[in-house]
């Protein structure tokens, strides 16, 4: 597989785990990393329009340009943008899986935890 997407935090400690996470799972070349301060949050949430749309552009950039079959969905500990604890997380995680499943077909879709020590776990 060429071309993962993943939808994560901006925050710079839990970029690199995602990304080698990602490759290594999936044999994937390149990760198209899409970034927010808590996107599961506003995904979950799905009240500010304007930013869900601009997840959904560059997802969709990702996989119709890109040929992406993967999505990850990623909340992690001490989010600065999302600062919920880890079961809020988790269910913010699945509903940004639902709603990103309303998007595309032949997607695969999962939801990842980054801990405390940055280690990456499926939860979905």
């Amino acid at each position: 597989m060429e071309f993962v997407s993943v939808v994560n935090c901006m925050d710079g400690r839990v970029q690199e785990p995602v990304i080698n996470w990602m490759k290594k799972k999936y044999n994937a070349e390149y990760v198209d990393m899409i970034t927010e301060p808590g996107p599961i949050k506003i995904l979950s949430d799905n009240s500010d329009k304007c930013l869900v749309e601009s997840i959904k552009s560059r997802l969709v950039v990702s996989v119709e340009k890109h040929g992406s079959k993967v999505i990850a969905v990623v909340g992690h500990h001490d989010c600065a943008g999302n600062p919920s604890d880890k079961q809020t997380q988790i269910n913010q995680i699945k509903n940004s899986i639902n709603l990103i499943k309303t998007w595309f077909n032949d997607v695969e879709i999962i939801g990842l935890w980054v801990n405390e020590k940055w280690q990456v776990e499926k939860v979905f």
